[in-house]
């Protein structure tokens, strides 16, 4: 089964290859929106590691999603869910607003 069944990435970084990507799908996102995304993904694997993308689910929730190479001594595990759990706090208004524009232009739901 495809890990990314069902789900939509929107964007993620790599500690590893230093790269970070954004889903050309949300090329229409105001540009202080993508620029805060990038930093936000940016900042996080500079600081903890690993590989960090953000994936809608199916019910439209804005998820983190964790990877790491197996034996990376550099990632931090419990950095890492902390780091998460600031950013959900400090990035709260961003993430609703996030799930909202992805509920309405691409489920056409209204709300």
């Amino acid at each position: 089964m495809d890990m990314y069944e069902n789900k939509v990435v929107l964007c993620g970084a790599n500690s590893y290859e230093e790269k970070y990507y954004l889903n050309p799908d949300f090329e229409q996102l105001p540009g202080k929106i993508k620029d805060e995304l990038k930093i936000m993904c940016v900042l996080y694997v500079n600081d903890v590691g690993g590989i960090l993308t953000l994936v809608y689910e199916e019910d439209a929730e804005l998820c983190f999603e964790v990877t790491s190479e197996e034996g990376d001594p550099m990632f931090d595990e419990i950095g890492s869910q902390l780091k998460i759990k600031e950013l959900q706090r400090e990035k709260q208004e961003l993430l609703a607003a996030l799930q909202l524009y992805y509920r309405v232009f691409f489920l056409g739901e209204d709300v």
